[in-house]
């Protein structure tokens, strides 16, 4: 299978972060053996920035797929022009590929792009909290979504702006490959990992990542991959060459919790999710490593799976 391309479509006086860091995301990804191929088009071949910095890119659209994901990085709009950003043959172009089964996205003002293409119509919507009120006036047949990071409605993926588009980015990278490949990826650009876009979860392999310690990064790798079996604390000492109680003192530090504690994170919230389609408690017991149905029971009891 070829790599799923992500298509940046560049406006004039986009923001540069806008761009640069959903961009980063997926080209680190791709360097993490994660397959995506990234490019970028604009209504014409050089395309300046608001930060000044020009840009040069292609005018033809490559060939797109329905695995392929289309995203418009916003611009400097301190007011939205009364004019579209895009010109038809672009918001045509996004249309057609979000009609094909395609997803598209955007950053910031970049909504206003997905607006005027008709892609907000019927659907939730978020965007950069100065121009919700003008965004929510300008298409009243969409539901604006405040103080959110970002907003997935039928493969129609708005965000906040700026640092946002990295969340987003982060969120596809982990529906595509699983958290632990966002992880993987937050980790490489030293950003804080984390999902909480229009939902109010949070995954506790990337809730607790938010820290720069390589060797607590290390032991959660491993716990990560195999937390459905017995990982006693010497043996993850042993893997990463301190003592336990280093291990302990340097992990808890770093995420608040101690190896044991995350592990049954991981665990209950595989739980969670296998009971939540279908699976009875015993089976999803005996599934994500727990002996019997007691222990789940206990933690399940005691343990909002959110904290």
């Amino acid at each position: 299978m070829r790599p799923a391309r992500v298509l940046f479509v560049l406006v004039p006086k986009l923001h540069l972060l806008d761009l640069a860091g959903p961009a980063q995301v997926f080209s680190t990804a791709n360097d993490l053996g994660y397959g995506y191929e990234v490019s970028y088009v604009a209504e014409s071949d050089e395309v300046m920035t608001a930060q000044g910095v020009p840009l040069r890119t292609q005018v033809s659209w490559p060939e797109l797929e329905p695995g392929d994901l289309v995203l418009v990085p916003g611009w400097r709009s301190p007011r939205l022009s009364p004019e579209p950003p895009i010109g038809p043959a672009i918001r045509q172009r996004l249309r057609d590929h979000h009609a094909s089964g395609g997803t598209v996205a955007s950053v910031c003002s970049g909504a206003d792009a997905l607006g005027w293409a008709g892609l907000l119509d019927g659907r939730r919507f978020t965007t950069h909290h100065d121009l919700t009120d003008e965004l929510a006036d300008r298409y009243p047949r969409a539901t604006i979504v405040r103080d959110v990071l970002y907003v997935e409605d039928d493969r129609v993926i708005t965000s906040a702006g700026i640092a946002s588009g990295i969340d987003l980015a982060l969120h596809l990278v982990a529906i595509d490959y699983g958290a632990l490949a966002a992880a993987r990826v937050a980790r490489e650009m030293v950003v804080y990992a984390r999902r909480n876009g229009d939902e109010l979860q949070e995954s506790a392999m990337l809730r607790h990542r938010g820290h720069l310690n390589d060797l607590a990064h290390r032991v959660q790798d491993v716990i990560d991959t195999q937390y459905a079996d017995r990982l006693p604390l010497a043996e993850l000492a042993g893997r990463i060459g301190v003592s336990e109680r280093t291990l302990t003192r340097i992990f808890t530090t770093a995420t608040g919790l101690t190896p044991l504690r995350y592990q049954q994170l991981l665990r209950l919230e595989r739980a969670e999710h296998l009971i939540g389609h279908g699976a009875t408690i015993e089976s999803a017991a005996r599934t994500v490593g727990f002996e019997d149905a007691r222990m789940l029971r206990r933690l399940r009891s005691r343990t909002p799976v959110q904290t």
